[in-house]
């Protein structure tokens, strides 16, 4: 198909959209990555008039919101590795388009999507709280163009074809993700492709030190096994009370990367078989397969200082030097989701089980962060330990409806447009799509 090019109306310059093939295409993608350099929030430039974009539903992708960083021209980058379909592959229906410039069928522009059922909350209109309120979600991850070929119509293009892929397998609604910071992105998503600012996930990261965190004795660390970890989400998360909670989640919970589901308990409540009164609970899942990060533009004195209290904790390690790894060369993450925490002492028994997950990182050589993602609203956000310079609150959601909205909305015989919806207490975030 032929696109005319919307910066110089008098030329022509044909564009080809077309499924990614591994053989032909794997290391086009890869340089196209390269040549994107795509920092934590998926940017691709500061050019207000690029034709980008980023990736979305759950894609984590951003730069350090804190304003001292910025001064200092510090900032987050990602680059992923291994299989490329590895964020979209655990979805029955995914695709990767490619797009093609000239006769040379040069690949300039790549797109990711999928489809996945998961949960929208409670719907404005629903008197049944229990009842599960599920819709199918076309997520639109890592949308990327060459910059030599941008203002050329090519994401407008890709989003275009991804979009009619997921809608013809009866997707409602559309997500992507770029960084409040981003106005272009945000401009770009908002005009050109219609999608309208929707959730605000926080990013929040803590480093992972050489000491073992300490877990008071009180709180007992009980590890689940999947069939267990599934019923226990399901009675302590219900669809209706959050956000793209996967359908598939027993899935999730029994996945490889996934390194356990976790609870914790009071030892001092309770007696033997009682409900206990507080609880938490949270799963760790391994990134460090399917994505490095790196912290790029930090001054000369801060990594000296850094190397400086490496070279002490490991030379006298009594004295517990929180030193951090190195930062500044790739680095590996772990990611706590499903965080849930109920009574008094819940807040405490979250904060053991983020150092109880610190702990199983120290295991693993190639992970230097802890990181979770939380919707601003959910009361977990207050009580995991992070790091400022590790964390980041600009991640913007975006959504759009398709043609299959409609019948999903009014599907109880009242319009229930979930583009509006106020948010949830729980925003869940698939570490699959990370």
């Amino acid at each position: 198909m032929g696109v005319m090019d919307e910066a110089e109306p008098m030329k022509k310059t044909m564009i080809r959209v077309r499924e990614f093939d591994v053989a032909r295409d794997l290391l086009a993608v890869e340089e196209l990555e390269r040549l994107c350099q795509v920092g934590l929030s998926g940017d691709q430039g500061s050019d207000p008039a690029a034709d980008h974009g980023s990736g979305g539903g759950a894609e984590k992708k951003k730069k350090t919101s804190n304003k001292n960083n910025k001064k200092r021209g510090m900032s987050l980058h990602v680059e992923q590795i291994g299989d490329p379909f590895a964020r979209v592959r655990h979805a029955p229906d995914h695709v990767i388009l490619v797009a093609e410039c000239g006769e040379e069928e040069e690949v300039v522009g790549v797109i990711k999507a999928c489809t996945r059922m998961v949960s929208r909350g409670k719907k404005k209109h629903s008197f049944s709280s229990s009842k599960p309120q599920f819709v199918k979600v076309a997520c639109l991850l890592g949308l990327r163009v060459s910059p030599s070929h941008r203002r050329l119509g090519i994401a407008t293009e890709l989003v275009g074809r991804a979009e009619l892929w997921c809608s013809a397998r009866g997707a409602a609604y559309a997500t992507m993700a770029t960084t409040s910071s981003n106005a272009a992105s945000l401009a770009l998503f908002a005009g050109r492709f219609s999608y309208a600012p929707f959730r605000r996930p926080a990013f929040l990261g803590h480093p992972v030190h050489r000491h073992r965190a300490r877990v008071p004795r009180r709180h007992r660390v009980l590890r689940l096994p999947p069939p267990l970890a599934a019923a226990a989400y399901a009675a302590l998360l219900p669809p209706s009370a959050a956000e793209f909670l996967p359908a598939d989640l027993p899935s999730l919970l029994a996945h490889k990367l996934t390194l356990g589901t976790y609870l914790a308990i009071d030892r001092r409540s309770g007696g033997a078989g009682d409900t206990p009164p507080s609880f938490a609970l949270l799963s760790v899942w391994d990134a460090t397969r399917s994505l490095r990060l790196r912290v790029g533009g930090a001054p000369a004195l801060l990594r000296a200082s850094l190397a400086a209290a490496r070279a002490l904790d490991a030379g006298a390690p009594w004295l517990r030097v929180p030193s951090v790894p190195d930062i500044f060369r790739p680095f590996g993450t772990y990611l706590m989701y499903g965080l849930r925490m109920g009574g008094p002492e819940g807040p405490a028994l979250l904060r053991s089980l983020c150092r109880h997950a610190h702990n199983v990182a120290r295991k693993n050589p190639a992970c230097a962060v802890v990181a979770a993602d939380l919707g601003p609203e959910d009361p977990a956000a207050d009580v995991v330990p992070h790091w400022p310079k590790f964390s980041c609150d600009e991640d913007v959601w975006c959504i759009k409806k398709l043609g299959n909205a409609a019948a999903c909305d009014s599907d109880d015989g009242e319009e229930d447009d979930w583009t509006t919806a106020p948010a949830p207490g729980v925003l869940f975030v698939d570490p699959r799509e990370f």
